[in-house]
């Protein structure tokens, strides 16, 4: 059983992916987690910060399923095109957190706040892609012209895009992953 605060950012987190930000309230919340409404300001202070530590708990779940699926021995560019894929699973967990992750995205229009934090974790993934980048340009596997990046920032706001596709039934999985595919190979080009 997960401690309390987790248990709440979970709820949180499965709220947000059902129903969006904009009406979450901290009730629904502790009626979600089965908790009192107490309990999460004491942990939490208030809205905002909720919102907040869900989006550091959304990014730190994404960080462990796509870690947990790598495999150090492949080589920088399969790596690179798994971790972009692996957004793109469809089990609950991923599904969940790319809805929640597009939803706080949203809120963050009007959201300084969580903008961001939302940059800052942006900003990290965006840096784990470009270090992958310029790993396979060491190996021979990217074209040494490709500037890492500004190729992983096209490729984060791909997968982003792709996903809300994906999970509004616009595009089809298969699809999703086949694009994410091509946009490697368009992003690296021939060794």
């Amino acid at each position: 059983m997960p401690d309390r605060p987790t248990q709440i950012l979970e709820a949180a987190a499965r709220l947000i992916a059902r129903r969006g930000v904009r009406g979450l309230r901290v009730e629904e919340v502790s009626t979600e987690a089965g908790v009192s409404t107490a309990l999460i300001y004491y942990h939490f202070k208030d809205r905002a910060g909720l919102l907040r530590r869900t989006l550091e708990f959304i990014t730190r779940r994404a960080v462990r399923y796509t870690d947990a699926a790598l495999h150090d021995s492949a080589d920088p560019r399969t790596r690179l095109t798994d971790l972009l894929l692996l957004e793109l699973q469809d089990t609950p967990r991923v599904r969940e957190n790319s809805a929640a992750w597009g939803e706080l995205r949203a809120s963050a229009v009007f959201d300084p706040d969580l903008r961001e934090r939302l940059a800052a974790a942006t900003e990290e993934w965006a840096h784990d892609l470009a270090h992958l980048v310029r790993q396979a340009q060491a190996a021979g596997q990217a074209a040494p012209g490709v500037d890492p990046r500004a190729a992983a920032e096209r490729l984060t706001a791909l997968v982003e895009g792709v996903s809300e596709r994906w999970l509004s039934g616009t595009t089809s999985l298969d699809r999703a992953r086949e694009l994410v595919r091509g946009a490697v190979a368009l992003e690296l080009g021939q060794a």
